[in-house]
């Protein structure tokens, strides 16, 4: 079978061969893994194979569809294995997630149940974690430093050597996430659609957080998340989401017991090519349900019910699928009854505090849900809010208006067709579920909408709907809007100014993209824009905005003007304190933007 796609290769691999190539191979190796990435790749069975040349054929053995070991990854040629196709090879393909993290919830023992109430101990870190930790640091730094172009696949495989050695300690938190840097880069030098500059400041700043000021419970968090027992559970479907991304594809169902406690059954799995991710996203949600003896899809899930006994669950609300575990579908419930309308009954100022404060959590740690928002709407129609030129559906939510965005932009799933059907009928009152998108306005991100109760004009989806919809599964027809829709648009919405914060923000993402060398020698512009920031209020902002641009400049040269260190540190610490106060200064504009009452 020939195609494009290439195997999934772990972390380990990538960074055993790339360290194995000598310093003059090393150099061409971003070249030669970007051509290597164009070839037709040939499948049979757990082979792929590349042919390089008429006598040399590159072959990634993978069973289950990931390069575990760089010994099954083979050439031909007469280099081998100190040769640059098997570097650029494990470079082109896509990075796997560590072992310890890809055991599906259905392939789920009964050990991996434990009864609720374990607690951790809090242990010093040993020297030998803590040197792994201060070389994670440096590296992290390094790669900070080098921009995304700077950054290249040399990089890219001592951050994620370093990262697997502390993995090895048992240092997981830290070691996944420099795999998220990684990931992120790779996105961003490929020019991915996916791509988003302020997601790898993100993982940047994460990195760096858990290397610099987490806690030694902090850094040994387990990577695999532990099913605790729940015991019986009576679960009412509430929407589908599809889960789309450079490497996995799927759908979760979002459930909710009777106490109002939110839960996950998902269906994610690997893929090999980014352009069929929302087709398996698709196909994912027909899929059956694999707990218990249910006998329902996923979809179906989205709109009914469930009886389970024996039910495990993470922290996280993700439910379990252990031999233990039974389920039976049962009745669901309207999104105006009860226990799913209690959803909406919480106060929005309320919502946000805990949208706000979740983002604070680690994911993996972060309550089901807790990042969500259920609102009562009514449709303004399209708009522009500041900072963007493009419209954007806006809505009114009590008495202020909200920008409302699809919760993913990829472009062969529905999010976007929905809401440009949504833009054209104003005065249309939706109860909706999405996810907080910080901001200066308020923004939210749409993932289900349902007709909402009361008078009005009223979204007639069909019945086999149950008034709701997936907004990135399904698609509104045209008969599903109100008749009667007005020709003129409201008048467009007024934010109120903001400070210049940019100020701040576009220095720490310019380092992002171009390394600490963006930022060395613009002292002159730094010190008027630090004034702006002082005029405006921001001293905090402004004294941080100096101390990043003083230490991008600190580096000491030899008599040829050539930098003459390689440290660092220190300017990766001022970028670091300057991100946090920047991760602070914006939760709190983005909860003084939504309706007063918001802590």
């Amino acid at each position: 079978m020939t195609d494009t796609r290439w195997p999934a290769v772990a972390a380990e691999v990538v960074a055993e061969v790339v360290s194995a190539l000598s310093a003059r191979l090393q150099k061409r190796l971003d070249g030669a893994a970007a051509k290597l990435a164009d070839r037709p790749v040939v499948r049979t069975g757990d082979d792929w194979s590349v042919r390089i040349d008429d006598e040399t054929v590159l072959v990634l053995h993978a069973p289950g569809g990931t390069v575990r070991t760089a010994e099954d990854v083979r050439c031909g040629c007469l280099l081998a294995p100190g040769c640059l196709h098997r570097a650029a090879a494990v470079t082109a393909a896509p990075l796997a997630a560590p072992a310890d993290e890809q055991t599906p919830a259905e392939e789920q023992t009964p050990t991996e149940a434990v009864p609720d109430g374990g607690v951790e101990t809090e242990e010093p870190l040993t020297p030998a974690e803590a040197e792994a930790v201060d070389r994670l640091r440096r590296v992290a730094a390094d790669t900070l430093a080098a921009g995304i172009s700077g950054a290249g696949s040399v990089q890219q495989a001592e951050l994620l050597r370093t990262a697997h050695q502390a993995r090895l300690l048992g240092l997981h938190r830290p070691a996944a996430l420099a795999a998220t840097v990684v990931t992120r880069l790779r996105a961003a030098r490929a020019a991915e659609p996916d791509h988003r500059l302020a997601d790898l400041a993100a993982a940047h700043r994460e990195l760096l957080d858990a290397t610099t000021v987490f806690t030694p419970r902090q850094v040994r968090a387990a990577a695999r998340q532990t099913y605790r027992e729940v015991g019986s559970l009576r679960l009412y479907g509430l929407f589908a989401e599809p889960v789309v991304s450079a490497t996995h594809a799927g759908v979760t169902v979002w459930v909710v017991d009777g106490d109002g406690q939110l839960a996950t059954v998902s269906d994610v799995t690997p893929h090999a090519d980014p352009t069929e991710a929302a087709q398996l996203a698709g196909a994912a949600a027909g899929r059956p349900v694999r707990l218990g003896d249910a006998t329902l899809s996923h979809r179906d899930l989205a709109r009914a019910g469930l009886a389970v006994q024996g039910a495990t669950r993470t922290d996280s609300g993700r439910l379990g699928a252990g031999a233990k575990v039974r389920a039976v579908r049962a009745a669901g419930a309207g999104w105006d009854e009860e226990p799913v309308a209690r959803l909406w009954a919480e106060p929005v100022p309320a919502q946000v505090e805990r949208a706000l404060a979740a983002g604070r959590i680690p994911h993996e740690q972060r309550p089901a849900g807790s990042d969500l928002l259920f609102l009562d709407v009514t449709v303004l129609g399209p708009g522009t809010v500041p900072g963007s030129t493009a419209p954007q559906l806006l809505a009114e939510c009590a008495g202020s208006t909200v920008a409302l965005l699809p919760a993913q932009d990829h472009p062969r799933l529905a999010f976007a067709a929905n809401l440009a059907a949504l833009a054209s009928a104003p005065g249309l009152p939706l109860r909706v579920v999405g996810r907080l998108e910080r901001a200066t306005h308020p923004r939210l991100r749409l993932l289900a909408a349902a007709p909402a109760p009361g008078p009005g004009p009223v979204l007639t989806l069909p019945p086999e709907y149950r008034d709701r919809i997936n907004l990135g599964l399904e698609r509104l027809q045209h008969a599903d809007l109100p008749p009667d829709r007005p020709e003129t648009l409201p008048p467009a919405a007024a934010f109120a100014p903001q400070p210049p914060f940019h100020l701040l923000t576009r220095p720490l993402e310019q380092a992002v993209t171009g390394g600490r060398r963006a930022l060395a020698g613009r002292s002159d512009r730094a010190a008027v824009e630090a004034r702006r920031l002082r005029s405006a209020g921001l001293a905090t902002a402004a004294q941080l905005l100096t101390a990043v641009h003083a230490a991008a400049t600190d580096q000491e040269r030899d008599v040829f003007g050539r930098l003459h260190t390689t440290d660092h540190l220190a300017f990766a610490t001022a970028w670091l304190a300057a991100a946090r106060y920047q991760e602070e200064v914006a939760t709190a504009l983005c909860a003084d933007a939504w309706p007063t009452g918001v802590a």
